[in-house]
């Protein structure tokens, strides 16, 4: 079932990638969500995201340790 919660959580952050606003508004929903590796691992899939969109870049300071 976290797995699951791992795979939906991404389609949701890709989805609102078009705004930082609601993107970091889901961000913070995911961290209070996701177990700790999957946090990690969301790290990794957001750095990747943020290539692509640098404009996301302001909404690491949620996720960052």
């Amino acid at each position: 079932m976290a797995r699951a919660m791992f795979e939906y959580t991404k389609t949701v952050l890709k989805k609102v990638s078009f705004n930082t606003e609601l993107f970091c508004k889901e961000l913070e929903k995911a961290i209070s969500r996701l177990l700790p590796y999957e946090i990690d691992e969301l790290r990794i899939w957001i750095n990747q995201l943020i290539h692509e969109k640098p404009e996301l870049n302001v909404c690491l300071v949620l996720i960052k340790n």
